[in-house]
């Protein structure tokens, strides 16, 4: 690795003083954050000048979106739990605390290394859709519209978070879930104070749903959460409701949330808007334990992810098209590194969009993950200039095989070694509206990500679980467990793998600025939930680059041809956690998203 060196620009002065550009990504933000166009940045005398220390500990590490649920994290591991127990009820504290990124409604997805056994565990805590409606049916009640939509019952799935939790806490937690999920209950009862982005967050999402509150049932949604409107940054939150929906499950276990008194609750509501859920889909539900998979970059470093339904393979892809590059050879803002990190993107993401599914309807071609796939799809960039449209592959055919817009991500490290990624979401905003009755949270829209195109490997049919966003991600360096990584916000997750990986490897950079460098976040393309065949709605998408690029980056890369755009709020880009721990003394290194109201905290 050579020394960190920067063309990624104007540093953070420009990020400070650079005017709003064009963004339906968030401009709200924008009419509420002041610019300060005569001032810029203090200095630092060490490291980059627009970040700030990584964090470092020896005890125990938590990073999450809410310095509470990062304060509750460490309590419980101070208090006898493990990285388990501590990050169940970080993410129960995140449910209340940021709604806006997930919930209980929510599914689940985690990676645990075990260092009992030296193994990584995957777990797909995602739900599935009503066993008794086929596409057809789904057709009829959508009247001739050409997807789902983001709110109401139909884009309703099972919520898998709660299953995930038990599932995980069975296999490797230490503590009882009723001393796990103590902090929350008593936050939710007692009431905690807003913090300024996700304040910022309810106030966009209440406008949002009131502008189709025709469409479907806000009435519970606002009891809530907005009774008074939507609670501003330091206003004090209460949610009854969900300390009582907690305090069950936490007494009554989870069988209350799938065949008990919250799963009738829920079933009862879904009914009455129309929807096709039964209690037997809720007792039906199970989380499943899958299987991680690698692909080595450089320098021993590799990454891992989970496979389908999550997109998490697309990072795999990237990294096996990326390793036939030397990007050290530029400078990291360069137009260069950019282009072909999106070029890269936009080849894995022509794959995702044919073949990423729920694996139980539709094997996954391994084929797509070898190195020599990757060097094949390497050679279709055009060093000098954007593709127009890139097809998907066509990698021999496998058999099956046996065996293992909005998220939160969490990652929590104990002083045994026992490491948790973990990224919940309830996917587009708060989920699609929908609130069951007195149960303090909202249920997840992700069935919008089904294609309604029946020869799509991502079509709706009963029991299905939908094409997923969210993803947790892991790194080893030399064969052993290095960092737990992960950056919420829908497509920019893998990307957003991809460019942190590079940051650390190819340019030097600490955990911190890793996650402070300006970031790109490539649009578009061809999507999973468009028809299998003809051509895609946007082929070349659009690549957004936040203010720390340079203009001469940017101008270089339209005159290569890429539509770029400059968003200055840092929305889109998504929200970085991430620990690592030194294999040799145990020392722990801890990072947050600066975008977010979150912390990074040890002991």
């Amino acid at each position: 690795m050579r020394p960190t060196k920067f063309a990624i620009a104007a540093l953070a002065s420009l990020a400070l003083a650079t005017p709003a550009t064009a963004d339906d990504h968030g401009s709200d933000a924008e009419k509420t954050r002041p610019v300060y166009e005569q001032i810029g940045a203090g200095g630092r005398p060490v490291g980059a000048p627009w970040s700030r220390s990584p964090v470092h500990a020896q005890h125990g590490m938590a990073a999450t979106a809410h310095p509470l649920a990062t304060q509750i994290a460490l309590d419980i591991l101070k208090d006898g739990g493990n990285a388990v127990d501590a990050a169940i009820a970080a993410n129960a504290a995140l449910g209340l605390m940021e709604p806006t990124g997930n919930g209980i409604g929510g599914d689940i997805f985690v990676i645990i290394y075990d260092p009992n056994t030296d193994q990584l565990y995957g777990l797909n805590g995602s739900g599935r859709s009503p066993m008794n409606q086929t596409l057809d049916q789904l057709k009829e009640k959508l009247g001739g519209a050409d997807s789902l939509p983001p709110y109401g019952h139909l884009p309703v799935t099972i919520p898998g978070t709660v299953d995930g939790w038990f599932e995980m806490h069975e296999r490797f937690g230490k503590m009882p879930m009723a001393d796990v999920l103590a902090p929350t209950i008593k936050y939710a009862r007692e009431g905690h104070p807003i913090a300024p982005i996700i304040g910022m967050y309810l106030a966009r999402s209440l406008r949002a749903y009131e502008s189709r509150s025709d469409q479907f049932d806000f009435s519970n949604a606002r009891e809530t959460w907005f009774a008074d409107g939507a609670p501003k940054a330091g206003e004090i939150f209460k949610n009854p409701d969900l300390a009582n929906t907690l305090e069950t499950i936490s007494v009554q276990g989870r069988d209350t949330f799938y065949k008990g008194e919250l799963a009738q609750v829920m079933v009862d509501y879904l009914q009455r808007q129309g929807s096709a859920y039964t209690l037997e889909d809720f007792a039906a539900h199970r989380s499943d334990w899958v299987e991680p998979a690698c692909a080595e970059y450089r320098d021993g470093y590799e990454l891992c992810e989970l496979p389908p339904n999550t997109q998490g393979f697309a990072a795999l892809q990237m990294v096996n098209i990326l390793k036939n590059v030397d990007l050290q050879q530029w400078e990291r803002g360069s137009p260069e590194v950019i282009h072909y990190i999106t070029e890269a993107k936009r080849l894995a993401y022509a794959d995702v969009a044919k073949f990423y599914a729920d694996p139980d309807f539709a094997p996954f071609p391994e084929a797509l993950l070898t190195e020599e796939y990757g060097k094949a799809r390497f050679a279709l960039i055009d060093p000098t200039k954007a593709t127009p449209e890139f097809e998907a592959g066509d990698p021999l055919p496998e058999p099956k095989l046996e065996g293992p817009g909005d998220t939160t991500y969490m990652t929590v490290v104990d002083g045994d070694g026992l490491m948790v990624s973990l990224i919940q979401s309830n996917y587009r905003g708060m989920g699609g509206g929908l609130t069951p009755d007195g149960l303090g949270f909202m249920l997840q829209d992700r069935g919008e990500l089904f294609s309604l195109d029946p020869d799509h490997a991502n079509a709706y049919a009963p029991g299905k679980r939908p094409f997923h966003t969210i993803i947790p991600a892991f790194v080893k360096k030399d064969g052993k467990p290095f960092m737990t990584l992960g950056l919420m916000g829908g497509g920019m997750q893998p990307q957003g793998h991809v460019q942190v990986l590079i940051n650390i490897v190819d340019f030097g950079m600490n955990l911190q600025e890793a996650g402070d460098a300006a970031r790109i976040n490539h649009d578009g393309g061809r999507q999973p939930t468009e028809p299998a065949s003809g051509p895609a709605a946007d082929p070349l998408g659009t690549l957004n680059v936040e203010p720390g690029i340079s203009a001469e980056t940017v101008e270089a890369l339209k005159a290569m041809g890429h539509n770029v755009r400059v968003v200055t709020n840092g929305i889109m880009f998504g929200g970085y956690q991430a620990i690592a721990r030194d294999p040799d003394t145990g020392v722990l290194t801890g990072a947050t998203e600066m975008r977010k109201d979150g912390q990074a905290q040890g002991f």
